[in-house]
């Protein structure tokens, strides 16, 4: 199972709406299959490991493991339990259930009156925390939410007066980048107008291979300066008003009201747009405005070596971190709500 999960995780990034699923076919205490889901809309993980085997006659004696029930309904694939009972495995080991309620057990129900053994929550822990953004869309119809800031030693995370609307960097290159592959691993990225105004960012993927994600703009006024370059640039951007302004910016950009102007509204937009996690980039009013309306998941503060004695306070969380990563001279906190 331990397998499963690491070939799960290699799809990270590629995979949502969809979970992260890893699957093995094993004959005799040995893996003669296995595979992973590699994105949305291709073959899933039990398909790519079924279709590894060679020799089909060994199905009725092998096991297949798999971190995550086998679907059940028809998406943009067939049901991999139908598969599954096809093939003649007698035998299936499964990690979690699912939570989707289109599967929600029913895998499971098809697979044991087709009068296969299924064998239940073997590292259920480990692989619920794999898909915690798929969990969170499914169970609290919001994405899994994720609070990102640098700050110096002193806990400061930006000057009270900028000289340029270049951003103003607190880490270091090795980080930036490490950033860049955070983006790449989830499906939408925001930030306020005011840090757009003030540091005109690009909020994509640019230093890592892999997806951009949808950027979001908190704009309730319409304060946007139309030179922007989450507005001139090719990638989309949803920029969430109060009120719609009067024209309509570019192809690739949207316009969209949450009425009221609240996170909650906001939740109800990423549900519906079916974006599973969101990775909060925005400054200090934004990053508190959901700490206190305690509507995060994880948290990832970055401390550098350098101090500002003034400026813009560091966001303050009243919980101890859960790991620590040193990147150089800067230091990485993650922190679990």
């Amino acid at each position: 199972m331990q397998r499963c999960l690491s070939l799960a995780e290699k799809a990270l990034g590629n995979t949502h709406p969809n979970p992260l699923v890893g699957a093995l076919v094993v004959y005799q205490n040995k893996i003669i299959g296995e595979g992973w889901h590699l994105r949305a809309g291709e073959a899933h993980a039990e398909v790519n490991a079924i279709n590894q085997v060679e020799n089909s006659s060994l199905f009725p004696k092998t096991t297949l493991y798999v971190n995550l029930e086998p679907c059940s309904h028809f998406g943009k694939t067939p049901p991999c339990a139908d598969l599954i009972i096809k093939t003649g495995i007698k035998k299936v080991v499964i990690a979690s259930r699912d939570p989707n309620p289109q599967v929600a057990g029913r895998g499971i129900e098809r697979l044991k009156n087709a009068g296969v053994e299924v064998i239940e929550n073997v590292l259920k822990e480990e692989a619920e925390f794999l898909n915690r953004r798929f969990y969170t869309y499914h169970q609290k119809n919001r994405p899994y939410i994720i609070l990102k800031w640098a700050q110096t030693e002193d806990g400061f995370i930006a000057p009270l007066k900028k000289e340029t609307k270049q951003p103003f960097w607190i880490s270091n290159e090795l980080v930036k980048q490490k950033v860049h592959q955070w983006r790449s691993q989830e499906t939408s990225i925001l930030v306020g107008v005011q840090t757009v105004v003030d540091d005109n960012p690009v909020l994509s993927t640019r230093e890592w291979t892999g997806k951009n994600p949808l950027r979001l703009i908190l704009d309730p006024s319409n304060r946007i300066t139309k030179n922007a370059t989450v507005l001139t640039d090719e990638l989309p951007a949803v920029l969430l008003n109060h009120h719609k302004p009067n024209s309509i910016s570019r192809t690739q950009k949207e316009h969209f009201s949450l009425n009221p102007f609240k996170l909650e509204k906001l939740m109800e937009f990423s549900y519906q747009r079916k974006l599973v996690s969101l990775f909060v980039e925005g400054g200090q009013k934004t990053l508190n405005s959901f700490i206190e309306s305690n509507l995060w998941d994880e948290a990832r503060v970055i401390t550098a070596p350098s101090k500002l004695t003034k400026g813009v306070k560091a966001p303050l969380l009243n919980i101890d971190f859960n790991k620590e990563e040193a990147v150089s001279d800067n230091l990485i906190r993650t922190y679990f709500n």
